[in-house]
């Protein structure tokens, strides 16, 4: 299994197009297997309210919108034509919301969320066993699929063009680079492999963003005794096919 796992990492694709857009992009992913799925849970409630206390020192010093790594997501956003205060990165939308308390989904949500606050660092949780294909990270020709939900209905959207999504073969998994995931790829209770992907703009470091992602692994290996982990960067200055 951890060669599958390491082998779909290597498929994975970030286009030139993106790079183009942002130089200074990059990326950690995760494939992980054979964790213990399960609803939220007392470590990841500890780790939540340990993230709502950062987040709450944090915009009681600086503006949420003025935070480092979070004013270069909102600069992004806006160079591929989305209003970052109408669709706001998910980092951006996480640490507003934790003033009033971040939600509690299922453990492993849970955690990536609480990560994602602590760090500073956008993170995404796919269900790998759903995934046709490899991830790949383009700029949307507006063509592709996107399956959420709208007024609680199901409904399929597209991308704008040159919009920045995550995606495989199957459609869009995640648009706006960070902002909403698909419906198809979201974690359930029952996901016991799953993709998790870290991104970083300048304002970010390389050793601030495997930091992320090593605390990120070290959760997810307490959810089981035989959790595999594969783990890729990608910038621009490394192979991206």
């Amino acid at each position: 299994m951890a060669e599958t796992l390491g082998a779909f990492l290597d498929a994975a694709r970030i286009d030139d197009a993106v790079f183009a857009l942002r130089p200074d992009y990059r990326a950690v992913l995760l494939a992980v297997d054979g964790f213990v799925p399960g609803p939220s849970d007392h470590a990841g409630e500890l780790l939540l309210r340990q993230a709502e206390s950062v987040a709450a020192q944090s915009v009681s010093e600086v503006p949420v919108d003025k935070l480092p790594h979070i004013a270069d997501w909102r600069e992004a956003y806006r160079a591929f034509g989305a209003k970052p205060q109408r669709t706001r990165n998910s980092v951006e939308a996480l640490t507003r919301r934790a003033g009033s308390g971040l939600p509690r989904v299922n453990r492993l949500t849970d955690i990536y969320n609480a990560i994602s606050v602590l760090h500073q660092v956008p993170v995404g949780g796919e269900d790998l066993s759903r995934y046709e294909g490899a991830p790949q990270l383009i700029r949307a020709t507006g063509d592709e699929c996107f399956d959420t939900t709208a007024d609680g209905l199901e409904v399929v959207e597209h991308p704008e063009p040159g919009e920045v999504v995550w995606c495989d073969d199957a459609g869009v998994t995640c648009r706006r680079w960070n902002w909403r995931q698909a419906r198809r790829t979201q974690l359930r209770e029952d996901t016991s492999s799953a993709l998790f992907i870290l991104d970083a703009l300048g304002a970010m470091t390389d050793a601030q963003l495997h930091a992320a992602a090593d605390d990120l692994a070290a959760r997810l290996r307490g959810l089981g005794t035989n959790v595999l982990i594969a783990q890729r960067f990608m910038s621009s200055s490394s192979p991206t096919t």
